[in-house]
């Protein structure tokens, strides 16, 4: 008789732990399984969305070549955010991206880089002078694009 209610208490325990979970506001235990259930199916459909985003988003932002570069820049508070990314590790591309770093003015406050397979640059930039004109992302993206374009002319690997 102990053992059977001490059963009791814990099973009560772990439906009390379910309806704090699911935040359900039932009484009965077959109600708190049935919100438990709702629940969970909710979940796996907002996991599917959040694959497909991810997915879309992927393949929209890969290039189709990997040897050419992806640049994405997004306009921060006080600063851009500028990544960079090729499938393919190209020897003094970091150079050059920073020296349109330079050349724009900005001062990277913040870099995260990979290149050994692949290169991947995050760089947090802001405005050396804040009296000159106004940069825009637009800008900033043309200029990196611009600098990875001219070293990749002038870096050509020669044919044997």
């Amino acid at each position: 008789m102990v053992s059977w209610e001490r059963n009791r208490g814990s099973l009560q325990e772990k439906f009390q732990l379910l309806r704090s979970a699911t935040n359900s506001h039932a009484q009965n235990e077959t109600s708190i399984i049935t919100d438990a259930s709702k629940y969970i199916q909710n979940l796996k459909k907002k996991v599917e969305r959040f694959k497909e985003d991810t997915a879309a988003e992927q393949s929209s932002s890969e290039p189709t070549d990997p040897t050419t570069p992806m640049v994405k820049v997004e306009t921060l508070e006080k600063g851009f955010m500028i990544k960079v990314f090729s499938g393919e590790n190209q020897p003094g591309m970091l150079v050059s991206v920073l020296e349109a770093f330079e050349d724009m003015g900005l001062d990277v406050l913040e870099a995260r880089v990979s290149c050994t397979d692949s290169f991947s640059l995050h760089a947090m930039g802001v405005k050396q002078n804040e009296d000159e004109e106004r940069m825009d992302a637009e800008a900033v993206k043309q200029a990196v694009t611009d600098a990875i374009s001219s070293w990749g002319e002038t870096n050509v690997p020669p044919f044997l």
